[in-house]
Parts: C-alpha cells; structure tokens; sequence
C-alpha cells in the first residue's frame, strides 16, 4: 500500500498540473454575453426594471417638460428644501429659476437630494453613481427622498457596459466610491417585514432626459 497521504497526492497533481502548460480551452470566455440579446429597447427595459424595484421614473422629451414634471411633483409632495450641488444640474434650474439649496445649511433638514449618475443598467433597473461630481457621498444617501437626471446617451445594457463608461470617463483616476442603487434603501431584517428608506433615501425617482 502507498504511504502517501491524500494531501500529499493531490498537491503532487497540483504540481504535475502547473508544470504541463496548456492552451486555454475558453479563451472568449470572459467575453461571452451572460444573458440572451435583449428584446426590448435600453428605455423600456430600465423603466420596467427599475419600476419592479419600487423605482419611480419619469421620461421627458426636454428641459422644459423635465422643469414642468418636477414642479408637478414638489407641489404634491409639498417639498421645499431641495438640495443640488452638481454644477450642470445647478445650469438647469436656474435658467428655469427653480429654487434650490447648493450649500449644506441645514443640511439635517433636507428632503431631496438631486445629483446627476454615471450610467442607467437596463438589465436590473439599477444607477451607477460615484463621488466624483460635487454631491459626493452625501447626497444621494442622506436626504429621504433622492431624484436622479439622466440622459438616455447614459443608458447601457448591462453592468459591465456601465463600468467600461466609468473607465473611458475617468482613466486611471477612478473615483474613490462607485455605488449601484437599485430602487430605495430597504431592509426585512426586522421579523422578515420589508421597510424602505432603512439605510439611505425610501423614494428614488430618475427623470430620464432624451439626449
């Protein structure tokens, strides 16, 4: 009977294994699509996903009709400390003169926090976002409710799409946080009861802007 122990013979095919060197049989492995083609268009499918995600999503065909939605919707949820403190953002409402806070003076207050993303995923309805832009990390974790602009130029299909837009974006400096949200903070840890808004915002909106 061999002495060897099982250890011994399976570090000795390790050894046998490392030192015959073979071709990769999947060379395109990681190149290979995951999933099926998609059916629907970017659009549709981010709206669908991010919907089933208790997402709220708003299209708009300009600024003006963008301008119009979020007026409809601050005066139906009575909000009136708005926080914006991306630069681009901050263009947009002050040409329409929509009233906002781009300080953090009581920023304990707020009650929307309004930051611009990095990419929309289609695939699961998520946001990619980073610290990058001028909100940094706190305002679309802190404030209860966080609306998202984006453009449809931002849309990908999947996750790794959305990563290679960060690459392009940023080269070697990538920002020191890239964060995927899919629909509002949520928890059931507590006796299996779901509960949103637990760890950041209970409601995200994304006003997506065709461009």
């Amino acid at each position: 009977m061999s002495n060897i122990t099982p250890k011994e013979r399976l570090l000795k095919k390790i050894r046998k294994a490392l030192l015959e060197k073979r071709d990769n049989p999947y060379p395109n492995l990681e190149e290979m699509p995951i999933y099926p083609p998609a059916e629907e268009i970017p659009e549709v499918m981010f709206a669908e996903q991010f919907t089933a995600a208790a997402g709220q999503f708003v299209f708009c065909e300009d600024e003006i009709q963008f301008i119009e939605n979020l007026l409809t919707l601050a005066e139906e949820r009575n909000w009136h400390k708005i926080y914006c403190w991306e630069p681009a953002l901050k263009a947009i409402l002050e040409r329409y003169e929509y009233p906002y806070y781009e300080t953090d003076k009581d920023f304990e207050q707020s009650e929307v926090g309004f930051t611009l993303c990095e990419a929309l995923v289609a695939r699961n309805g998520s946001i990619l976002i980073s610290n990058a832009d001028a909100a940094g990390r706190r305002l679309s974790i802190y404030p209860p409710i966080h609306i998202v602009l984006a453009y449809t130029s931002q849309l990908v299909i999947d996750l790794k799409d959305g990563f290679n837009i960060v690459k392009q974006k940023y080269g070697t400096q990538l920002p020191s946080m890239l964060s995927i949200i899919t629909g509002p903070s949520r928890t059931a840890d507590i006796e299996k009861t779901l509960v949103l808004g637990a760890h950041g915002p209970k409601e995200l909106f994304v006003f997506l802007l065709d461009g």
